[in-house]
């Protein structure tokens, strides 16, 4: 295979250094001689050139940062004359390359060196690949160079044929650094050269692409905005034009808002804080966000009602009948509304409507079990009053913003629900029912409980602030009405803050009524129904209420009459069923199934759970109100069973402490109550309170576990119609609870006759409805001893706990 070389020739040059700058073969390159070091080059140059033949001859090296490189450029000395800037010059064009040697002597001020020409070989034909190689960067250079507009340069660069000269070309390139020259200088090989310059190349357009991409991009958006821009004047010009076409005087957005708030009926510290807020709206841009955040809490604070009031209604008696129509029973909160439309008549009359800068507000905690009317209350107090009423909904809140608002910082920041609340009644005096606020929780957003604590304090809510507003907002003439179904649930600095006022549950006389004036008009309604085609006789809805529901409220028993009018309602579309239909007790099973709640009265002796010996009947507080409670006792064999005592039921604490406390005071006084308990100490003593499911706990079941272990070693059964309730102590002490009320209404619903009560709390009778009061044979006693004597009846089959 022939191939083409360049004998390796020793060679004596001058050396002209190049600061910064490299020439590779190829290249011509004017320079100063300015430069002390060029100048003493070219005429050494031209000196040894004088004693020979030929043109002057340097050898230019790369210097970098006073380092010389291993190979330089060969350089011929075309001409020196004048720059273009008239400064001395030399044009000088580089031959090929030089492997520098040893210093030597020579004429004249510069470095000689020794040094020897680099030899360059190359097979030919050249190789496929190569061939490829050099298509790719003539496509490479061409591209580059067309981005440019250097068309005469591309006919250049696909003119050159050598693979040695095609990569030198490189050095023309302006984008390549100082060290990039010079690692193609000191590259001898022509094919390993042409890569190098094919890969920087390459590189260089990837970076040239993705800079065109941004440029676009920012080029886009620039655009974008100028054009915004001038749209917007636009704009304004045109609106300029139709002012003046109607007369109108010319101002802007700004000018708009601080028309607004010197016009709005402001309070003077609000008023001077939107003034301020107006003087940033004018000082900030158009493409301000501040200007957006501006706006939209100028926008809250006008739209808020800050010296709309209404007029209270002091008609005390119409008051008073609007409740009674809307709401049955309820006493106690239909008195406290009415107090305070009394006092707030007196008030106004005698010009105390306002005394260190607060107004006669209230606060009211509505406290009881589901579906009593405790919602409903809040809008039938803002009808009886003539208020706007607002309902706000707590349950599940756990952020605090969600009261007292975000700062107006963040992103989408709202006004407190409080504000909202205000905003939507549109006057500053209305009814605001804060719904199920034993719901509310806490986490890391914070406790919305403790926010609402300045919200309920009738001394501090005048100059509540809110974190979006930020300016005081007076909330004392604000009536508010706080909803929920535990009490332990409330914390106990809020509940401190409210007036408490339970609703206990109705009485069945007190269901009947609501039934028939409230629920059964509107379920006829939802059902299609016209007032005289479905009558439910007294009898019936009695039924329903005792039988069919068992609860303290009405919601269960609205579902029944619903159920029951669509089951009319459907039979009479069906041809089954002729209308007017009078529904008696005896249709009930027939049209809704049988009943769910039979008293234990009605039920068969056999049958009844206090048929046997060692299950009393007990009387609990729950969620839902009062129901009854029942308590097993047995007895283990003494030969299967260990001893001591076993406690299910899924009890608390509190209700295992007293099963202790009855079984100890049983084994201490069995003599003197008449008891076997002298075998107790080898038989286990296990009590069960069914419904195990339902977590139970608290002291007032100790009567009812003395009872059940008394009627199970007695032998003696325990009265049907017997209920009972009281904290027992280990002298047989009968100490007062909690919930009379309740568990009175429990009772009578599930038919009980008779009820025990520790004697300290008869005083809690007088909250109980006299029509339960003549139903019930109340016992108050201060002894478990007079509980037994009640409770326990003739003993029949007398129990041997020795045996």
């Amino acid at each position: 295979m022939a191939s083409e070389s360049m004998a390796s020739v020793p060679l004596t040059l001058p050396v002209l250094p190049l600061d910064d700058e490299v020439v590779l073969p190829g290249m011509v390159v004017p320079l100063d001689l300015s430069d002390n070091d060029v100048r003493a080059a070219v005429e050494a140059a031209q000196a040894a050139a004088r004693t020979g033949t030929g043109k002057p001859r340097v050898l230019l090296v790369p210097r970098v940062d006073g380092t010389y490189a291993g190979t330089g450029v060969l350089g011929i000395v075309e001409q020196v004359g004048r720059l273009s800037d008239g400064d001395p010059g030399a044009l000088i064009r580089g031959l090929g390359r030089v492997r520098i040697g040893a210093g030597t002597t020579g004429p004249g001020a510069a470095l000689w060196v020794e040094g020897s020409t680099v030899e360059e070989a190359l097979p030919d034909p050249l190789p496929g690949s190569v061939t490829e190689l050099v298509k790719e960067y003539k496509a490479l250079a061409t591209s580059w160079l067309k981005k440019r507009g250097a068309w005469q340069v591309v006919d250049r660069v696909q003119q050159i044929d050598g693979v040695g000269a095609l990569a030198d070309n490189s050095g023309y390139s302006p984008f390549l650094s100082v060290e990039q020259k010079v690692e193609l200088l000191e590259t001898a090989d022509p094919v390993a050269r042409l890569k190098l310059a094919t890969a920087q190349l390459r590189e260089h357009l990837a970076e040239q692409d993705v800079a065109e991409t941004i440029a676009k991009d920012v080029q886009e958006g620039v655009d974008k905005q100028q054009r915004e821009f001038l749209l917007r004047r636009q704009l304004e010009a045109v609106r300029k034009e139709l002012r003046d076409l109607n007369g109108e005087a010319e101002g802007d957005e700004s000018d708009d808002y601080r028309a607004r708030v010197e016009a709005a009926d402001l309070p003077e510290k609000v008023r001077e804080a939107a003034l301020k807020e107006v003087e940033k709206l004018e000082r900030s841009s158009d493409q301000s966000p501040e200007g957006s955040w501006i706006r939209t809490w100028l926008d809250t604070v006008l739209e808020l009602p800050w010296n709309e009031r209404t007029e209270d209604r002091y008609d005390i008696r119409g008051a008073r009948a609007v409740l009674d129509a809307e709401h049955a029973g309820l006493d106690d909160v239909k008195e406290r509304i009415t107090e305070y439309l009394a006092v707030r008549k007196r008030r106004s009359e005698r010009g105390l409507g306002v005394v260190g800068g607060r107004r006669g507000g209230a606060v009211l905690a509505l406290v009881g079990p589901p579906g009593v009317g405790k919602t409903s209350l809040g809008e039938s107090v803002a009808h009886a009053m003539g208020r706007e009423f607002v309902r706000v909904a707590l349950g599940g809140v756990r952020d605090e913003a969600e009261i007292r608002g975000h700062r107006r910082t963040y992103v989408g920041a709202l006004p407190g629900r409080i504000v909202r609340a205000i905003k939507e009644a549109g006057s500053m005096n209305p009814v605001v029912l804060l719904d199920e606020i034993d719901k509310v929780g806490s986490d890391f957003r914070g406790d919305p409980a403790a926010a609402l604590l300045e919200v309920l304090d009738p001394a501090q809510n005048h100059t509540f602030r809110d974190h979006y507003l930020e300016v005081e907002l007076d909330l004392s003439d604000v009536v508010f009405l706080a909803t929920a179904n535990v009490l332990e649930a409330i914390p106990e600095a809020l509940l401190d803050r409210m007036e408490l006022v339970r609703l206990d549950g109705y009485t069945e006389d007190e269901k009947i009524v609501i039934a028939r004036d409230h629920l059964l008009p509107r379920q006829l309604e939802r059902a299609g129904l016209e007032a005289g085609e479905v009558v439910l006789e007294e009898s019936a809805l009695r039924k329903l209420a005792g039988e069919y529901t068992r609860e303290a409220g009405v919601r269960t028993l609205e579902r029944a009459i619903a159920r029951l009018l669509r089951k009319v309602a459907a039979q009479h579309e069906l041809g089954d069923r002729e209308l007017p239909f009078a529904v008696g007790p005896d249709d009930l099973r027939e049209l809704i199934g049988r009943p769910h709640h039979v008293p234990e009265s009605a039920q068969d002796p056999a049958e009844r759970r206090t048929a046997v010996p060692g299950v009393a009947t007990g009387l609990a507080v729950t969620g839902a109100g009062g129901d009854v409670l029942f308590v097993e006792a047995s007895l283990a064999d003494p030969e299967t069973g260990a001893a001591g005592l076993t406690l299910t039921g899924q009890l608390g604490d509190v209700m295992k402490e007293s099963a202790q406390i009855a079984l100890s005071f049983l084994r201490s006084h069995g003599a003197e109550l008449e008891l076997p308990v002298t075998g107790l100490k080898d038989r286990g003593v296990h009590i069960h309170f069914p419904a195990g499911a339902v977590p139970k706990d608290g002291p007032s079941a100790g009567v009812t576990m003395t009872t059940a272990l008394a009627s199970l070693l007695s032998g003696r059964l325990v009265r049907t119609d017997v209920a009972m309730t009281g904290e027992v102590s280990l002298t047989g002490r009968v100490l007062p609870i909690g919930g009379v009320k309740q568990k009175l209404l429990a009772a009578h619903r599930a038919g009980i006759t008779t009820v025990v009560i520790p004697k300290r709390n008869e005083a809690d009778l007088d909250d109980v409805p006299a029509e339960i009061l003549e139903r019930l044979e109340v016992h108050p006693v201060t002894d478990v001893r007079q509980v037994l004597e009640i409770a326990l009846a003739p003993a029949v089959v007398p129990v041997d706990v020795a045996a």
